[in-house]
């Protein structure tokens, strides 16, 4: 063993592995492409409260996948130990919407690509999704479920709203109907023909109609 295989370190020689110049277009490409999620995100956002550090988390989750796999390419020994560490993290947030999945998986998958060379399909694709995304989640639709909330006296007041209502909306469901005496309390789903809510104050001035109210809703219910 000679002086110089003493301070000989393996880990010194990864330093060249990678140049430069291709961690700097790699880590300023994930960081434009993930600052444009992070812009779609934001544009199509429909949920109730909109979380930014959600949307500064696909920006930083684009760049740290990129960076994981630039290191996973330069050493096979070393994707291998990669494997090993990352599977012992565990995620414990909860994902509110759906289509945030959608968004994290966009984030990764651009990552990877990224970090394989794959520039063009990376470029591409994310604006091709981009473009569909908004699109689709933007896109709005006449046919948007409401429930009607009716508080009436009695049975006579019941069928009158009913009737009233089916004559003014194209779909007419009874979802939940609760009586105590004198008094009942009617949940119906219904589709609008025309994005036009007028026919609620017509139903609230009915004789014997105590309230009626009009919410929004996604259609989705749980059991």
């Amino acid at each position: 063993m000679t002086f110089n295989d003493i301070f000989k370190s393996s880990f010194l020689e990864n330093v060249t592995s990678i140049s430069v110049l291709d961690m700097v277009i790699a880590m300023a490409l994930a960081f434009a492409i993930g600052l444009f999620i992070f812009l779609v995100y934001k544009k199509t956002y429909q949920g109730v409260m909109y979380s930014s550090s959600f949307g500064v988390t696909l920006v930083a989750l684009t760049m740290i996948t990129t960076l994981v796999i630039l290191a996973v390419t330069s050493n096979v020994v070393l994707s291998l130990g990669m494997v090993g560490a990352l599977s012992i993290v565990r995620f414990r947030t909860a994902i509110k919407e759906p289509l945030d999945i959608a968004f994290l998986f966009w984030s990764i998958a651009v990552g990877i690509v990224l970090a394989a060379g794959l520039i063009p399909l990376a470029v591409f694709g994310s604006i091709i999704i981009g473009v569909i995304l908004m699109v689709f989640v933007n896109k709005k639709s006449y046919l948007m479920p409401y429930i009607v909330v009716i508080n009436c006296d009695g049975h006579d007041a019941e069928v009158k709203a009913s009737e009233y209502i089916k004559s003014k909306v194209e779909r007419f469901v009874v979802k939940s109907k609760s009586a105590q005496k004198g008094n009942l309390e009617l949940n119906i789903e219904v589709r609008l023909k025309e994005d036009n809510t007028d026919f609620v104050n017509e139903l609230a001035d009915l004789d014997g109609v105590n309230s009626a109210v009009l919410v929004s809703y996604n259609g989705e219910y749980m059991g």
